[in-house]
């Protein structure tokens, strides 16, 4: 059973929100400091993404537990303007906000599964997953 709590990004106290609950849902799962660490990082990453480029969207973190392993699954989705060349802002060192470029590769490197889907004009929808060693 898959068990998914969102929040909704409007302004910067929101990806606090989403912060806080990452780590809270990790902390549940039995992740270690280090892991909680990185999955609100990425979470971080991924809400400021929504905050600065679509305006609004939502970060939904995700309890799996899947053949007897358990994960948590970060969501991020908008309905913002897209990104248009994906290949690009995969780019170490790639930024559009004059930031360290960390981004999105930073994201992928920290989870253990990563996942971009984006339509220019029709927004995106991005999934990271880290599973519990």
């Amino acid at each position: 059973m898959d068990v998914q709590s969102c929040v909704k990004i409007l302004n910067e106290w929101d990806i606090v929100a989403a912060r806080q609950l990452g780590r809270n849902v990790a902390r549940e799962l039995g992740f270690g400091t280090v892991d909680q660490a990185r999955i609100t990082t990425a979470i971080s990453e991924l809400a400021r993404n929504i905050y600065l480029y679509a305006g609004q969207g939502q970060i939904c973190i995700e309890k799996l537990y899947q053949n007897g392993k358990s994960g948590l699954k970060i969501i991020a989705v908008d309905s913002g303007p897209g990104i248009n060349d994906i290949r690009k802002v995969m780019e170490d060192g790639f930024s559009t906000s004059g930031g360290l470029g960390a981004g999105l590769p930073g994201v992928k490197r920290l989870m253990d599964e990563f996942s971009i889907d984006s339509n220019p004009g029709v927004g995106t929808d991005i999934r990271a997953t880290k599973w519990l060693r």
